[in-house]
Parts: structure tokens; C-alpha cells; sequence
């Protein structure tokens, strides 16, 4: 198909309402999208077993966790890129003499390195998942970790920042910040996919609403923030649609043709 396209969504505030859930008429997009013959892909902060049932539900196999880290086309992994393990331990460690506990993750799971703290409670609830994650500090031994969870009350986080340039923090809650390796991002991970796929400039497409959209919202051509949007991300991106709550997804997938 000449026109196909492929279109990239954020979950968190894009797909998913402040509810965490679905919108029907989102649902309904997605799979016209699909039966014109688009390609639809993720591209989350999330780690792959936090949206499983998203993706089964949606049936897509394309995506990007991890802010780029984890990377998925077609059901097959396609590239990955590791935090550094020492600095990872020793940015734990520290953190653990200030009572700030790190949560390590891979592709498949989520542990802590405390057996239970009120930071980690709080702001993965907000996620709404099944589970918050179990205790295991040896988690990083033998296993690839492709992001980690620092939970520190907001402007703790310069701290680490001044001694781990190897990594970005990105902060997603008041009391969470995202670690991640220097320079991975949404964007490198949707590189990757469209290196691939064959798909050119004009015809990829994003959404998205958080900081960590930025720069894939300032690299694809089409892009489109959401009206729930941060500011820093609407002032970035090539076109701003209603919020989450109100169809934004459908009403930008109109702003710029695809439905």
C-alpha cells in the first residue's frame, strides 16, 4: 500500500485516560488504522509487561518500551540498550544511605530493593497495575536492566544527576523518577523500528503528552501533542488535539488525515 503509514502512540494520557482506561471510540481508531492497512505501534515509558493485556487488546506487536530502551517489531526484538550495571549499583547504594530505594527492571519483571516503602506504594499505584513490585536487591545480578525506578521527593534527584552522567533522569511523578542510559529516548527507539519497516519521513506519525515525548515529538515529521499535554511538549509538537478525555486521540488522528 503506497500511503500506509505507521503511527506511533504514548499509553499514559494518550491511549489511556487519567482513569487508565481505554476509550472506546481510541479502540475503534486503532483497529480502522489497522484495516486501512497502517502500521500502529507503542511508544511508552512503560516496561513490556506493564501494557501485555494494551497490546493483546489492540493486538499490536510493535513497540517501544522503556523510553527506547526495549525495542519490539512484528514480535521480534530488534534492539536493546542496558543501563551500566556497576554505575547502577553504586547510584543504588548511595541512594539506600539517604532512604531513597530504586526499583530494578527488565523485560519481564520489576524488584525492589527495599521490601516495602511509601514512595514506591504511592506512585506505581498511580499506574494502577496489579502489582506493585516485590523485594529482591540482587534483581541486577546476571539480567540486562533496561530502566530503574529512583524514588526521591522532587529536586532530590540533582543530586544523582551531578555524579551519573552515564545516565538521564527523567522525572513521572513527585516522588519517581525514571533512570535511564544517557541519551536513549523514544525517538532512538523509533528509529530503529522505521530503519526497518521502510516507512518514510512523511508518512510517520506520533502522539504523545509527557516530557519524555519531547524529542520524539521534535523528530517526527507528524507529530501530535495532547491537549492534557504539558506545555514544554505542545510547544514541540507540529500539531495539539483536545485532551484524553475528550476523543483527542480520534480528533488528531483527523487533524492530520489518517481518519
Amino acid at each position: 500500500m503506497e500511503e500506509r503509514g505507521i503511527i506511533f502512540f504514548d499509553i499514559d494520557g494518550t491511549l489511556l485516560d487519567h482513569d487508565k482506561n481505554l476509550p472506546g471510540s481510541t479502540k475503534e481508531a486503532i483497529f480502522q488504522l489497522k484495516k486501512e492497512g497502517h502500521e500502529v505501534a507503542i511508544a511508552t515509558g512503560r516496561a513490556p509487561f506493564m501494557y501485555a493485556d494494551l497490546r493483546k487488546e489492540l493486538d499490536i506487536d510493535t513497540y517501544v518500551s522503556y523510553n527506547g530502551q526495549y525495542v519490539v517489531l512484528k514480535g521480534e526484538v530488534v534492539y536493546t540498550n542496558p543501563l551500566n550495571a556497576s554505575s547502577l549499583i553504586k547510584l543504588a547504594e548511595q541512594a539506600m544511605q539517604k532512604e531513597h530505594p530504586v526499583v530494578f527492571m527488565d523485560h519481564e519483571d520489576m524488584k525492589a530493593n527495599v521490601p516495602t516503602h511509601p514512595y514506591i506504594e504511592e506512585s506505581i499505584s498511580s499506574l494502577k497495575l496489579e502489582h506493585l513490585p516485590t523485594h529482591d536487591p540482587f534483581y541486577y545480578k546476571g539480567r540486562e536492566l533496561y530502566q530503574s525506578l529512583l524514588f526521591c521527593p522532587e529536586g532530590s534527584e540533582s543530586q544523582y544527576i551531578q555524579h551519573y552522567p552515564e545516565f538521564d533522569f527523567i522525572r513521572w511523578h513527585p516522588l519517581s523518577v525514571d533512570i535511564l542510559p544517557k541519551g536513549g529516548s523514544k525517538a532512538k527507539g523509533i528509529e530503529k523500528v522505521v530503519e526497518k519497516i521502510g516507512i518514510p519521513k512523511e508518512r510517520q506519525y506520533a502522539f504523545g503528552d509527557g516530557l519524555n515525548d519531547i524529542e520524539m515529538l521534535t523528530v517526527i515529521e507528524n507529530s501530535v501533542a495532547m491537549g492534557n499535554g504539558e506545555e514544554q511538549v505542545k510547544a514541540v509538537a507540529k500539531h495539539v488535539t483536545k485532551s484524553v478525555e475528550d476523543d483527542g486521540l480520534v480528533h488528531g488522528l483527523k487533524m492530520v488525515g489518517l481518519i
